[in-house]
């Protein structure tokens, strides 16, 4: 929202510098994102007096004039038809920068010397004027400052509201908070309305709304014999400085009002409306209509239109139709003031891409009762300015009457919310600045009516922010909170603390972050054959892409897959902390959320520019490792393995566990998911339950040893071992021999040849005492006698 402050001081009686009011702004919750100068490029553009004109001799289309700028009299050649002696002119000297980009110099023109510009509107961008010079009024003074003459906008600040600030979407409401900030008086002009009483705009058209949920009211007022022109300076140059361009005095005063009030308006032509009636419905299912624009739109039964007795005239809350549109030709007009519901206003913009500063001011609410004002202020000035007449009365609807809420306050709960003692004045005159009314002001509890342009005020919490907003956010003292001991809560045990951690541990294991959006495609989870039982759809998705919760962390991964792979990054070690969201009638919510750590790796193994083999690519190895080198940087123990089949994105897929507690899952992303994801080649992924792995560290054994004095020693194993015997069972046989030397078991290489049932699996065995240096004959009679237990217990030999 723009903020002129010549317009603010027809409203409140601010005489600070315009850093002041911006600080102030700020600090009350309405950020001053910039300040702008709309004029600064006419400030070296005087008033200047044409004191003589006549012919150049060498061009019958230039004058020569001598032009007193209030210091000099400048001599200056003009291409303008319309110059003349003894007119006040605006005057470009040497060395000014028009707002195109022209820099005046002293030139000779035809031989004539010429030292400054006598310019049009166009030249000074105010306008679309250029067939002659602009002429100002006789009583400009001469050699001031063409922006001081005209009183144009010398500071324009932008401010950048929050959605729930539908009020100060005006300079009205804006000015309002100033009052309030610095103490000033706040006051607006009624309107001053010159009615024709021969004719009533009431009796000329009926209003009739539908659904008194979608506008709780219409009105509209009637004005005949106007003629369209341009808009005077004051108000092209205003709308100019607001960033609006000027069209006509009709259209102009619209916008114009729009800007003081916050509320929208239209303009139809009235002898293009049929049948004396103006109806607020419903669109029919895939109907067309055009708007203004030219262009067809296609519309929905959700849509809400504007009708007369025959036809939709316009595009509620969004763009009127070129069926009924202000021409130069019109003569006789009906000014439409509605209010439409937020939420059906915003659907529409939305999904036509059809945003604009009515249908954004409508999508946030406008004030109901304060409509009346905006209605009168535009059809008294469109009267003025276009020389119509005014019909008397006004044509409207309102099916739902507006209900000023009642609030509960307390001042003692402002107090303890806020931690400031606020005094029982201070909370009384800030609620009575912002318009609130107050009952039973001489108890602990008031009852507190909200203004109707306040619509963000709903609870008691509204109004305690706002009295800690009006005293300032920047002076509430910061205060530490208080830590209560003998909580027995162990030291960063939270749930961000955990997060940290695993973080870390990925980090430091070379794997890098992805963060996703929560809100993926129903395609995302149909495409890794997930459920649609107990998915959360969005109500108002942003796309069909963000259409739902996602219920795997695999979604996002395979998505940061595919984009990688496409940007010629095939290389890919990838881990993502999220959450997963699942529909749970028993919630409050509806949805259950469960915070999982996933991994994906893809494509070679080693980093390129090493000296270690580039051709290998990464494997279930990798994978594995990385699983349980994360369960030993948790201290979790007991971990194990198990081959599962049926899930839903992996395949084989192998089910990750500790003591008996479900860890998750991991496994090769199947095939034809990877084919759709551009994969080069073999996709590995992991996907693990959170609040599982903390509550298996959460009972971990720490426990200390001594480090070993004494050199292990190594021992090698290969045996030959069907496809159906898995790699766990062969360790377990192993560890589970009895062998008191045993430290550890590795494996090192696995071996299938082509076509063949069996593999060959070669583990390492390491062997270690702690009170002695071992023989040879110590370690082989341990090695054997474990050789000969395993070969007993499974289905393998010994190659």
């Amino acid at each position: 929202m723009l903020l002129s402050l010549n317009w603010l001081r027809e409203f409140v009686p601010f005489e600070g510098e315009v850093q002041d009011l911006a600080d102030r702004l700020t600090m009350l919750g309405l950020e001053v994102d910039a300040i702008h100068r709309p004029f600064e490029a006419l400030e070296r553009v005087v008033v200047g007096h044409v004191v003589e004109c006549g012919r150049h001799p060498d061009a019958d289309k230039l004058s020569v004039t001598r032009v007193d700028v209030g210091d000099e009299v400048l001599d200056i050649v003009c291409g303008a038809p319309n110059v003349a002696k003894g007119q006040k002119v605006a005057v470009a000297r040497v060395g000014a920068t028009l707002p195109d980009g022209l820099t005046i110099k002293k030139a000779k023109i035809r031989g004539q010397a010429s030292h400054g510009m006598i310019c049009s509107e166009r030249e000074m961008g105010l306008g679309e004027g250029h067939e002659g010079i602009l002429v100002l009024p006789d009583a400009a003074p001469v050699g001031v400052s063409l922006v001081e003459a005209l009183e144009l906008d010398r500071a324009v600040l932008e401010i950048d509201l929050t959605p729930n600030r539908a009020d100060c979407l005006s300079i009205a409401g804006l000015a309002r908070e100033v009052a309030l900030a610095f103490g000033l008086p706040f006051a607006r002009t009624a309107p001053r309305l010159v009615e024709d009483d021969s004719e009533r705009a009431q009796d000329l058209v009926r209003i009739e709304v539908a659904d008194g949920e979608q506008c709780p009211l219409y009105q509209a007022r009637i004005v005949k014999d106007i003629a369209i022109k341009p808009s005077p300076a004051w108000l092209r140059y205003r709308l100019i400085a607001m960033g609006q361009r000027p069209i006509s005095n009709v259209v102009d005063v619209t916008n114009y009002v729009m800007l003081e009030t916050g509320q929208p308006l239209h303009a139809f032509d009235l002898e293009l409306l049929e049948g004396g009636v103006i109806r607020v419905d419903l669109a029919e299912e895939g109907m067309a209509f055009v708007t203004l624009d030219g262009q067809e739109r296609s519309l929905l039964s959700s849509d809400l239109l504007i009708w007369d007795g025959a036809k939709p005239v316009a595009l509620a809350g969004v763009m009127g139709g070129a069926n009924s549109e202000i021409g130069q030709g019109s003569r006789h007009m009906l000014l439409e003031c509605a209010v439409f519901r937020p939420g059906t206003i915003r659907r529409t913009a939305r999904r036509l891409a059809l945003h604009s500063e009515a249908s954004h001011r409508f999508e946030r609410g406008v004030d109901q009762p304060g409509s009346r004002l905006a209605l009168d202020r535009a059809a008294a000035l469109i009267a003025e300015l276009s020389g119509g007449r005014l019909l008397s009365g006004v044509a409207q609807h309102e099916p739902a009457p507006f209900a000023r809420p009642v609030l509960r306050f307390r001042p003692a709960r402002a107090r303890q919310v806020v931690g400031i003692d606020f005094s029982t004045d201070f909370c009384a005159t800030t609620l009575t600045g912002l318009g609130c009314g107050i009952e039973g002001q001489d108890g602990e509890e008031w009852r507190v009516s909200a203004p109707s342009y306040r619509r963000d005020l709903e609870r008691e919490i509204d109004l305690v922010e706002e009295i800690a907003r009006v005293h300032g956010i920047d002076r509430i003292p910061e205060t530490m909170p208080a830590v209560v001991g003998g909580s027995g809560a162990p030291v960063g045990g939270g749930d961000f603390d955990f997060m940290m951690r695993l973080k870390h541990w990925a980090r430091g294991a070379g794997l890098s972050e992805c963060v996703n959006y929560s809100f993926v495609g129903e395609a995302d989870l149909n495409a890794l054959n997930l459920p649609e039982e107990g998915r959360v759809r969005v109500a108002n998705p942003l796309s069909e892409d963000q259409a739902v919760l996602r219920t795997a962390v695999a979604s996002g991964l395979v998505r940061s897959l595919a984009h990688n792979v496409a940007q010629g990054n095939p290389d890919l070690r990838l881990f993502e902390y999220a959450k997963v969201f699942t529909y749970d009638e028993t919630s409050d919510t509806k949805t259950r959320e469960e915070p999982r750590l996933a991994l994906l790796l893809h494509g070679a193994r080693f980093p390129s520019g090493h000296p270690w083999p580039t051709a290998e690519e990464a494997d279930y190895a990798d994978l594995k490792g990385l699983v349980e080198d994360l369960a030993r940087a948790l201290g979790v123990r007991g971990l194990s393995f198990a081959r599962i089949d049926g899930h839903a994105w992996l395949e084989p897929c192998v089910a990750v566990s500790a003591d008996d507690r479900e860890l998750g899952v991991m496994g090769l992303l199947k095939p034809a998911i990877a084919t759709r994801a551009k994969a080069r080649s073999k996709v590995w992924m992991a996907e693990l339950s959170v609040p599982a792995l903390r509550a298996a560290w959460s009972v971990r054994d720490v426990s200390f040893c001594e480090l070993p004095r004494y050199p292990a020693s190594w021992r090698d194993l290969t045996l030959v071992t069907p496809s159906s015997v898995q790699v766990g069972q062969v360790v377990q046989a192993m560890q589970g021999a009895g062998a008191k030397l045993l430290e550890g078991v590795r494996l090192v290489d696995s071996y299938q040849p082509k076509g063949a049932s069996e593999r060959n699996l070669t583990f390492r065995l390491t062997y270690r005492s702690l009170d002695r240096t071992l023989t040879d004959k110590d370690v082989d009679k341990a090695h054997q006698g474990i050789v000969q237990k395993v070969l007993a217990s499974l289905p393998l030999r010994q190659q």
